[in-house]
Formats: C-alpha cells, structure tokens, sequence
C-alpha cells in the first residue's frame, strides 16, 4: 500500500460557521494505480487532494485523520519537514487552472526547472538539461525551454505544468481537473499523456473530474464523493456496469450514450450547504430510495463488491 488515507476532515471557518469542505474521507491507493475521484463541484473532490499535498488557506479550523505514505504518517509532520521530504519528492500536484499560474515574463524552462534548483541545488544549466528530457517525455520540443508562457498553447501549457510536477520523480501525482480548460482533442492527447506516463514510469496518480466518462480512460479504480464524503468505492469494473449509491446510479446516467436512444437524466435538486449539511445521509434530499431512517442516521460504509458505499439499502 503506497497511499492510506484514513478519516480526514478538513473544515474552513467562515462568518457563516465552519465549512464542512473534507468529512471522514478514507481511501487507499496502491503503487502503479490510478484513483479517480468524481463528483459534482463543490463536493470536496479539490478539496481532499489540498489536504493531501497540505496546501492550506489560513482559514481552516479543522485538519486531522490520518495521511500514511507508506509507513510515514503525514500529518503530525511540520511544514519545515513536510516541504523538504514530502511535497513535490514523494507527492506532487497539478492544480486546477495550472496553465494559467505560469509567470508571464519568466521562460518556461526555467520555471520548470525551479524545483530542481531550489530542492536539489542544481545549478541552472544542470536544471535546464533535466527540463529538456522532461519536455521529451511529455511530448514537447527542446526548444519550449526558451519560450515565454504567451508563445505556447493550451495543450502546451499543460504539458509543461504536468513536466513540473514530475522534476523530483514522484511516487504520487495529483491530478485536478487537469484537462477542464482544453477542447476535446487536446483532452484526447492529455489524456493520452498520462497513460503513457503511467506505463512508462509506473506512478501513482490521483485523478480528479467531474467527468467520469473522461476519467474511465485512465482509472484503475473510483471514488464517488458528495458532499464532503466519499459515498462509494470500488474499482472501475464494478463502479461503471455497476454503480450502488443512487448518486452514483445518478451521475452515469446522466452521461450521454454514443449507441443508445435513453435520454441522459439529471440529478433533481441541488448541492446542500456543507456548513449546515442535511442530517443522517447527506443525499437523502435528492434520493429517489429516500427511507425514514435516511433522515435521521448517517449511514455506515458497507462492504460492497470489494469496496464500499455508504447507504442504508445494502445495510
């Protein structure tokens, strides 16, 4: 087991109460594997993945459960400790809207190559050589090196962002919403990136969507969240034929079918409010199975087809 997260919370303080964004989320992932995580936005899906990678505002007024990368417990380290040993060595991030982060008026090379100089204490040249490779293994030219962010496009831009995640060899990489800002044909080639990136280096990766139809491509298995929980759990042959919790059942069918004639459905209602959240299931305003006992108890994960779902019909 590369990656165990156990119970994690994360809530933010605001005016209003505090913001219930990451509510007893536990998964694990393995070496060489990929975890999609998917769901509505808001539901905690970027959320989860900050928590991971510690990048915190300074609004939260809740961070515990348990992070073990392999047999090291994350959370009681210090940020001296989490920064020099953890973030961007073993675990590393592509945040959603990265192409657009990259400084204007510095080469791309070079800001790629940031890590290298700051973390290993390369000089610039040695950096740059690295950077070079990297761009090779993502599908770039050398020559990007020397360009400006303005001189490269979406799909480039991109490409450059996942080449930094990627300078100190990571066990991890965290995917957020890495394709949401490109067009159908450059998602094609991202996607096709990362699959070979996957069987090239054999990293683990943690991907984020709400586009389950697009995340199927690359994910050995699923995480459904809703709401600040993670509702169901499984691998991808048996989430997708298959799906158990009704958000689930919910989310595929609203996905259009190239070789079918039902008309995609929609989910009824809205997204609840995570500082006062429902009682008992979180989804029970919206579940066409909605039982007495769904309004009064939270329902406890059940072992389910070697995951689990968290709902009062398979209890």
């Amino acid at each position: 087991m590369l990656l165990e997260v156990s119970n994690l919370r994360l809530y933010f303080k605001t005016l209003r109460g505090d913001v219930k964004a990451v509510d007893g989320v536990s998964f694990s992932l393995d070496k060489g594997k990929t975890l999609g995580i998917v769901g509505e936005s808001g539901c905690g899906k970027s959320s989860t993945a900050n928590a991971i990678v510690r990048n915190l505002p300074r609004n939260v007024s809740r961070y515990e459960g348990r992070i073990c990368l392999e047999d090291m417990d994350l959370i009681p380290l210090s940020e001296d400790e989490f920064r020099s040993k953890i973030r961007w060595r073993r675990i590393s991030m592509v945040f959603q809207g990265a192409m657009n982060s990259l400084n204007p008026v510095l080469k791309v090379g070079f800001q790629v190559a940031e890590p290298l100089i700051i973390h290993k204490g390369l000089s610039r040249g040695e950096a740059l050589k690295i950077v070079e490779e990297l761009f090779r293994l993502v599908g770039l030219s050398s020559e990007i090196v020397n360009r400006y962010p303005h001189e490269l496009s979406g799909g480039m831009k991109q490409r450059a962002i996942i080449a930094m995640a990627l300078t100190l060899n990571p066990d991890i990489l965290i995917l957020d919403e890495p394709t949401s800002a490109l067009d159908v044909s450059i998602q094609a080639q991202i996607m096709n990136l990362l699959k070979n990136l996957k069987r090239k280096l054999g990293i683990s990766m943690i991907f984020i969507t709400h586009d389950i139809a697009l995340a199927s491509d690359i994910c050995d298995e699923f995480g459904v969240m809703y709401a600040g929980e993670l509702v169901e759990l499984g691998s991808a042959e048996k989430i997708l034929p298959s799906p158990k919790h009704p958000y689930t059942q919910k989310l595929l069918s609203s996905i259009p079918r190239l070789h079918s004639d039902k008309t995609p459905e929609f989910i009824p209602g809205a997204p609840p409010d995570l500082v006062a959240p429902p009682s008992g299931c979180r989804f029970h305003p919206r579940c066409p199975y909605v039982m007495d006992k769904c309004s009064r108890e939270n329902p406890p994960n059940t072992l389910v087809n070697g995951g689990f779902v968290k709902c009062w019909l398979y209890k």
